[in-house]
């Protein structure tokens, strides 16, 4: 039997390209087959070659090619949508989100990111079913996956610690905090620049958004804890650096509006663990029980998503001509958030899920 050769022009190869990533992109599987069994077969395929490499037959070949020859791309339709696809099994679900949550690089793929082909190429090859994107965004969200940026994290993380304090330091800390009716209160410090903060915004295209600037190197700080059970806020400003003595003065602030006993938790800044700093600890041991945070865990200090509310209401993309106008706009909103003590208690989401696991 002589091979069968078909010739297209480049316009006609062109086209089936073009067909064959609509195709792909609707999730048309079997019209994406036949578009690709004659892009084959073009290039010096044999039919029974091109049969085997799609799992069809030698003769379901031979009947898109004459629906192709005399009908065009129109003929290689399937007069339908194609539908709902077949769903995996709960097995394979268990298994695709291994798959996907140990990475593209794991399963073959180049590159760190997962994208919509790679993911609808990684199931049909693995258990046969081709989604298209509409269905395959269904999938993952169903499965409890989201499309969302990634953030760095310190290399210099230690697990261990991190996981010692949500198992064991956390559950220690509540306990501590029921049996003393104790403040748990998260400290941190915010720097907020008189030069001014840039952010996203809508502006019309080619319109870059521009935003005056005084181009001082002065910001204000400012000192905060906040409250896991009642969500208050404790905040002092400080226009000098921070140091053991301010923290101190502002600690002393904190001591002096409350008669509660304090679960103090803050992070690992030089000054909080400064001579004089461990020596008003010591003194004050009736009313401060002290823990410090895992190294490099700022993911674990509900607070620091405080600081990032405050720029974004009032100081992201403003113009501020003196250093008064700063200080003014940023006491404004530490009295404005410790007035509105149910935004500061959404804050510890991560941690009431802890306490409910």
């Amino acid at each position: 039997m002589i091979p069968f050769k078909l010739k297209l022009s480049k316009n006609k190869i062109q086209s089936l390209k073009d067909a064959l990533a609509r195709a792909e992109k609707n999730g048309d599987y079997q019209k994406v087959k036949k578009i690709l069994s004659i892009l084959l077969i073009c290039g010096d395929k044999l039919i029974s070659e091109v049969a085997s490499l799609i799992n069809v037959s030698a003769q379901a070949i031979r009947t898109w090619l004459k629906k192709y020859l005399t009908t065009g791309i129109r003929g290689l339709s399937n007069g339908k949508s194609p539908g709902r696809p077949s769903k995996l099994t709960k097995s394979q679900r268990k298994e695709l989100f291994k798959i996907i949550t140990s990475g593209p690089e794991a399963a073959g793929f180049p590159g760190a990111c997962w994208r919509t082909p790679m993911l609808q190429h990684l199931i049909k090859e693995k258990f046969g079913v081709f989604y298209n994107a509409h269905y395959l965004s269904e999938l993952l969200k169903n499965m409890g996956f989201s499309y969302q940026k990634a953030k760095f994290i310190a290399s210099k993380q230690d697990k261990e610690a991190r996981k010692e304090w949500l198992e064991m330091t956390w559950p220690e800390i509540i306990a501590l905090a029921k049996t003393n009716n104790s403040y748990v209160l998260f400290g941190d410090e915010a720097s907020f620049p008189q030069w001014g903060t840039l952010s996203y915004t809508w502006a019309p295209t080619g319109e870059q958004p521009t935003i005056q600037t005084s181009g001082t190197r002065k910001g204000y700080k400012v000192f905060g804890l906040i409250d896991y059970f009642s969500g208050r806020f404790f905040s002092k400003g400080h226009e000098g650096k921070l140091n053991g003595d301010s923290y101190i003065d502002f600690l002393k602030e904190v001591l002096s509006k409350t008669r509660k006993h304090i679960i103090l938790i803050q992070d690992g800044a030089p000054y909080h663990k400064g001579i004089k700093v461990k020596e008003f600890f010591k003194k004050h041991a009736n009313r401060l029980t002290v823990y410090k945070l895992p190294s490099y865990s700022p993911d674990y200090n509900p607070i620091e998503k405080l600081w990032k509310k405050i720029k974004e209401k009032g100081v992201h993309m403003k113009y501020f001509p003196t250093f008064g106008d700063l200080k003014n706009t940023v006491d404004e909103m530490l009295d404005l958030f410790d007035n509105i003590r149910d935004e500061v208690l959404s804050l510890f989401g991560f941690y009431n899920n802890l306490c409910t696991a």
